[in-house]
């Protein structure tokens, strides 16, 4: 019985690695589970900093606003993962700036990028947000930033504008990040 569920078990381990397309997935894990959705209907949530905060899930079915990342959508994984072990080919920190070319050369950066964390602003695989953001751009900022002391800036008391109508979100040669 033992052999059996080694066997079974390796048999399984195997089957899921064979790949990131999911009609695969689907076949080898309602094989072995029940209530496995099929693909297509399956929901994926895309902003989970975002859904923890508000407690909702985003889904791709949330509407057609839906966007991939390109080698998520054309189902590239390798560019980003090891095929064996699905970690990354390069350190989080290094891994955006592989496709992704963002000036570094300026006088600021914004810290996040800065530390290669770009993951805190952004989805890797895919989001209903713009730029592939974890949560809406309106009010974005905010969730890093304290909204009591930008008000006390003379310059925000009022603004119904973006952060990003007057701040580069990445880096700028002007204090705050200004354009």
């Amino acid at each position: 019985m033992k052999k059996w569920t080694i066997l079974l078990t390796a048999s399984m381990v195997m089957a899921l690695l064979y790949g990131c397309e999911a009609t695969t997935r689907y076949k080898v894990l309602s094989f072995f589970f029940d209530g496995v959705p099929e693909p297509g209907t399956e929901t994926r949530e895309t902003s989970v900093r975002a859904s923890r905060k508000e407690g909702t899930t985003v889904t791709k079915e949330a509407g057609s606003k839906y966007k991939e990342h390109g080698p998520y959508a054309a189902r590239l994984c390798e560019g980003c993962h090891m095929r064996a072990t699905n970690a990354l080919v390069l350190p989080i920190e290094e891994l955006c700036f592989k496709c992704h070319s963002i000036n570094l050369s300026r006088k600021y950066i914004h810290g996040p990028l800065a530390s290669g964390g770009c993951k805190i602003c952004h989805e890797p695989h895919g989001s209903i947000y713009p730029f592939l953001l974890v949560s809406e751009a309106k009010n974005f900022c905010i969730h890093c930033h304290e909204k009591a002391a930008i008000e006390k800036s003379e310059v925000h008391t009022g603004t119904e504008a973006q952060c990003t109508y007057c701040h580069d979100a990445h880096s700028s040669n002007y204090k705050y990040l200004l354009k």
